[in-house]
C-alpha cells in the first residue's frame, strides 16, 4: 500500500459520516431502548426495522454498492467508521449479515447478473435484507462451506447459528452441486428459520434449513469460493470495527463513572489502583484502533496483505473488546452486574462477537501459517 493508503487518521468525510450515525443512534437508539428490546421482543421481532431504514436515508447500507446502483460507492474505510458507531451503540440492526456479508459477497460477483444488480439496489435502499447462509463462527480460510447441497436449483441441508437470518428477505446461500460450489439466492420464506439462544440477543441466530427449496444459482466454481472468502474477510474486517466501537463505549462510560462515584469523600478515580486499570486499557483501546484502521485500509485497497491485516485484527481486537468489557462490569462496582444497567448488553456483544468469524486462537494460527511460522510442537 501506498502512504496515503496507510494513513490511520479518519478522514474529514469519514469524520462527518461518524457524527451523523451517532446522532441519529443517540436520538433513535439509546440504550434504554435496546435493553426494552431485548427484554420484551421475541428474538424474531427484536430488529430495529424503523432504524433499519432511517440508516438506509443516511446512505450507510450500500457503503460498497456502485452509485450506478443507488449505493454510496464507498470503501472499508467508511464502512467501518459506521460499523464503530453500531458497536458503540449495540444497535439491534441486520448491519453485519445484510451490509456486509450479503453485499460482500454479492458485490465480489459483480454485477453482470440482472437479480444480483436488483438486489444490490434493494439491499442499498434498505427495502429487502439480505445474509450469507453460513455458520456465524466460520472463519476467513476455511474452505467453501459444505452444509448445504445442490441438486440443480434445488437446496437441502441444515445450517445452524446465521446471523440476521430472521430478519432477511433473501438469503444468498453457498452449496455445493454437481458442477462444484456454487452461489445461490432463494427468499428467505422459501427456508425454515429456527431461532437459536444466543449469548448477545441484540444479534439473533437461526438454524436455516432447506428441504429442496428452489433457488436462484448466480456463481459456480472458482467465482462463488472467491466471492464466499471476500465476504469472510469483509465481516472479519468490519466486526473488528465494531468490536472497537462497543470497548470504546465500554471505556468511556466506565472513565465518566469513576468521575461521578465518591468514597471518603473522593471520586474514586482518583485512586490510584483504578487509574492504572483504567490506563492499560486506554492504551490497548488505542493500539486497537491502530490495528482496525490499518485492516480497513487494506481492505478498501484491495490489498494482499489483506487476508494477514484481518486475522490481526481479529486475533487482536476480539480479546481486548472483552477485556475492557469485562473490566467495565468490575469497575461500575454492584450497579455493573444489574439488568437496569446497560454494560452487560456490552459485555455480552463483545464475548458473542469474539467467537463470530474464527475465534483469536483460529486468526493466530492463520497467521502464523500466512508468515510461514512453524506449527506449534
Amino acid at each position: 500500500m501506498s502512504e496515503s493508503e496507510l494513513n490511520l487518521l479518519y478522514s474529514e468525510i469519514e469524520q462527518e459520516l461518524r457524527a451523523s450515525v451517532r446522532e441519529l443512534l443517540a436520538h433513535r437508539c439509546p440504550w434504554q431502548s435496546v435493553l426494552d428490546r431485548v427484554s420484551h421482543h421475541a428474538p424474531a421481532e427484536v430488529t430495529d426495522r424503523a432504524l433499519w431504514q432511517e440508516l438506509a436515508e443516511l446512505d450507510v447500507l450500500g457503503l460498497f454498492v456502485p452509485e450506478t446502483l443507488g449505493g454510496a460507492g464507498a470503501t472499508a474505510r467508511e464502512a467501518s467508521s459506521v460499523a464503530e458507531e453500531l458497536g458503540r451503540a449495540v444497535a439491534p440492526v441486520p448491519f453485519l449479515g445484510s451490509a456486509v456479508l450479503a453485499t460482500g459477497a454479492l458485490v465480489a460477483l459483480g454485477t453482470a447478473e440482472e437479480q444480483v444488480r436488483a438486489l444490490l439496489t434493494d439491499l442499498a435502499a434498505g427495502q429487502r435484507c439480505a445474509t450469507l447462509v453460513v455458520p456465524l463462527p466460520t472463519a476467513p480460510g476455511s474452505g467453501f462451506p459444505s452444509q448445504v447441497r445442490a441438486d440443480g436449483s434445488q437446496l437441502t441441508g441444515t445450517v445452524p447459528g446465521v446471523v440476521d437470518a430472521l430478519s432477511a428477505d433473501v438469503l444468498v446461500v453457498p452449496a455445493l452441486g454437481a458442477e462444484g460450489p456454487g452461489l445461490y439466492l432463494l427468499p428467505a420464506d422459501q427456508a425454515t428459520l429456527s431461532p437459536v439462544v444466543s449469548l448477545d440477543q441484540t444479534r439473533p441466530l437461526a438454524e436455516v434449513t432447506l428441504t429442496g427449496a428452489e433457488a436462484t444459482r448466480v456463481a459456480v466454481g472458482q467465482q462463488a469460493v472467491d466471492a464466499v472468502e471476500a465476504a469472510l474477510l469483509t465481516g472479519a474486517v468490519l466486526l473488528a470495527a465494531e468490536q472497537l466501537g462497543t470497548a470504546e463505549w465500554a471505556f468511556d462510560t466506565t472513565v465518566a463513572y469513576l468521575k461521578e462515584r465518591v468514597q471518603f469523600a473522593r471520586p474514586i478515580g482518583s485512586f490510584q489502583a483504578l487509574k492504572h486499570r483504567v490506563a492499560d486499557l486506554w492504551v490497548l483501546l488505542a493500539q486497537a484502533r491502530a490495528v482496525v484502521r490499518h485492516a480497513a485500509s487494506a481492505l478498501a485497497a484491495d490489498s494482499e496483505d489483506l487476508p494477514l491485516a484481518a486475522a490481526l485484527a481479529q486475533a487482536f481486537v476480539s480479546e481486548v473488546a472483552v477485556k475492557v468489557t469485562e473490566e467495565a462490569v468490575q469497575l461500575h462496582g454492584g450497579i455493573g452486574f444489574t439488568w437496569e444497567h446497560p454494560v452487560h448488553l456490552y459485555l455480552k456483544r463483545a464475548k458473542s462477537a469474539s467467537l463470530s468469524l474464527g475465534t483469536a486462537d483460529r486468526h493466530r494460527a492463520r497467521i502464523a501459517d500466512l508468515v510461514g511460522l512453524p506449527p506449534a510442537p
